[in-house]
């Protein structure tokens, strides 16, 4: 207990350091409030408390080891799956043309949109009355959708919905 609160003085010793105005003083408080923290000894573990221990801890936290694993294998299969299904859902899909007309088309609008961001980036006044607007949208947001737990039943509800109209599967429920 004697050495908890030896170690509690020499960090209030440390702090009371750094708000000391002479440099000198502060200098050779902050050099016995770090001689203190190396010597003081916690009785149930054993434990030395070392400030260069400390600053080696901080500078690196973990230890970084090279280790063989089957991860590397796993994640490379899981890929390959992937792309074999893709392949599989190509082969399937009828109208190729339009796929790749969709395909352009969102490439396009990615870069009409990026190119309309950037213009409106380049207007000294218009980003931050912009920001206000998504910040403003977002309040509304939260306080529509997620504050009440009537109102996030209705959320999950219009997304299942929405999704059910984009694969398809509100017309196979309905039918």
């Amino acid at each position: 207990m004697a050495c908890v609160a030896a170690l509690s003085s020499s960090v209030a010793a440390a702090a009371a350091a750094t708000t000391v105005g002479s440099s000198a003083t502060r200098t050779s408080a902050a050099a016995s409030a770090s001689l203190a923290l190396r010597r003081s000894l916690i009785h149930g573990n054993k434990v030395v408390l070392s400030s260069r221990r400390a600053e080696s801890m901080r500078l690196n936290p973990l230890p970084i080891r090279a280790v063989s694993d089957d991860s590397t294998s796993d994640s490379s299969a899981q890929i390959q799956e992937f792309v074999e299904d893709l392949k599989a859902k190509w082969d399937a899909t009828e109208n190729k043309t339009t796929v790749g007309v969709y395909a352009g088309g969102a490439l396009i609008a990615l870069w009409l949109s990026s190119t309309i961001v950037g213009a409106i980036n380049s207007v000294p006044l218009l980003p931050k009355i912009m920001e206000l607007i998504g910040l403003g949208y977002t309040g509304w947001f939260v306080y529509r959708y997620l504050l009440f737990k009537s109102s996030r039943k209705e959320l999950v509800e219009d997304i299942e919905e929405l999704k059910g109209k984009i694969t398809g599967a509100a017309k196979e429920v309905s039918e």
